[in-house]
């Protein structure tokens, strides 16, 4: 498709002006390329763990090392990578209700989490959510995109047990969830200091409740994750950030050891948890791909900054702007207009390069209320590392814009979205 000149003229004009932000990501990528490569020199990876397993699974050592190197890049105790996992709204799955007992309270700070979970908790009825299962949830709304930290604190204060006026069953909470990215919530992602300031404000009530991450999207945009800074145990998929667009699916787990025994034990049965479960040839792809995440991570973010200086030099709201701090791979831009939505999603698809040729249109998606447009040219269904744009079909009808395998890759699509709305 012929692109304007006034198109790329715009749009070289904004590189040249995000230099200084280009800058920071770069220096972001070398740090975690350089944990990354230590992590793997540490666990003497060597071609034998490309080696694939089949049945049950036993005595995978590829497998035991992908698991050794994700807890060393999180610093973590343990960690489960699986390709068992179809998704991270699965994996978020499964380690609820490995987490989580009859009588237990889970509880969302950063407001309502992605709609897909909206089942899995109750939100939406269903017969085999953890509400059917007698688990409770409750839910802690953001204020002006940060935490309600005295809501918080006051919510999950250690009931005096030796006092007769307090029901310490109603005031128990088992887990704390945090979702760093927004979602389709028109909200901020959460930045790691807001995350940490508010961990601490947890402890300092409560030292035993589990603090969870939903640390999709987040992966590798700063040099720190939430597990450094005090989280219990993170949840993510391999076909965003840390599979570096060659892992075919798959999420992983990181955290605490006696939280990993849990879900391990869910995924698969009780008493052989992570001792079983095939690879199938995927260790190499998840090696390859974590290897590849801190520079595909960059371009993503790159890709990212350059769209919010574009659509905002156009007139549009956009969040984060081009020079805010980030914490995760979503860029959102506010069209206020279904028809600009559409065809910007379609301006990102002409630009992949898979299906180019194919003209996405709102449709009905399980788990999602409102029809959602998908423009996702990817090698993987559903790989959100690689260029991919979608929204619901609301007001005041944002795209929700993420990936970008390289930079240039990621300039291109740009191109066609903004040529094709013009």
């Amino acid at each position: 498709m012929f692109v304007k000149n006034e198109v790329v003229e715009l749009i070289n004009k904004a590189e040249n002006e995000v230099k200084d932000e280009f800058q920071k990501v770069n220096e972001i990528c070398e740090y975690n390329t350089q944990k990354v490569l230590q992590a793997f020199q540490n666990n003497n990876v060597s071609e034998v763990h490309f080696n694939e397993t089949t049945g049950y699974g036993y005595n995978d050592i590829g497998r035991d090392a992908i698991e050794r190197i994700y807890s060393e890049i999180f610093g973590v105790e343990d960690s489960l990578v699986r390709g068992q996992f179809i998704s991270a709204s699965h994996a978020l799955n499964v380690t609820l209700f490995g987490l989580l007992r009859p009588n237990d309270t889970l509880l969302s700070i950063s407001g309502k989490p992605y709609d897909t979970l909206d089942e899995v908790i109750g939100i939406r009825e269903n017969p085999s959510s953890l509400k059917s299962f007698g688990i409770k949830y409750e839910q802690i709304d953001l204020v002006n995109d940060d935490f309600d930290y005295e809501k918080i604190e006051k919510r999950l204060r250690v009931a005096d047990t030796k006092s007769d006026d307090v029901d310490t069953t109603t005031n128990k909470v088992k887990v704390v969830e945090i979702q760093r990215s927004r979602g389709y919530a028109l909200r901020k992602s959460i930045t790691l200091d807001k995350i940490e300031k508010v961990i601490k404000t947890i402890r300092k009530v409560n030292k035993d409740v589990i603090i969870m991450i939903d640390n999709c999207y987040g992966e590798f945009t700063n040099k720190i994750e939430p597990s450094n800074i005090g989280a219990d145990i993170l949840v993510g998929s391999l076909i965003k950030n840390l599979g570096g667009g060659i892992a075919p699916n798959g999420a992983y787990v990181v955290g605490r050891k006696d939280l990993i025994d849990l879900v391990a034990e869910r995924l698969t049965l009780p008493g052989e948890g992570r001792e079983v479960g095939p690879t199938l040839g995927m260790n190499k792809k998840i090696l390859q791909g974590l290897f590849f995440a801190p520079s595909v991570v960059a371009s993503s973010l790159k890709t990212a900054i350059l769209t919010s200086k574009v659509m905002e030099d156009l007139g549009y709201s956009v969040q984060p702007k081009w020079n805010e701090q980030r914490t995760d791979i979503v860029q959102t831009i506010e069209f206020g207009d279904r028809e600009k939505l559409i065809k910007y999603c379609q301006g990102i698809q002409m630009g992949s390069p898979i299906d180019s040729g194919s003209l996405p249109i709102p449709g009905d998606m399980p788990g999602y209320e409102d029809q959602v447009i998908m423009a996702a040219g990817a090698f993987t269904q559903g790989s959100s590392i690689e260029l991919s744009c979608d929204g619901p079909l609301r007001s005041p009808f944002v795209a929700f814009q993420q990936g970008g395998l390289t930079y240039e890759y990621g300039k291109l699509g740009l191109m066609k979205a903004v040529n094709n709305i013009i």
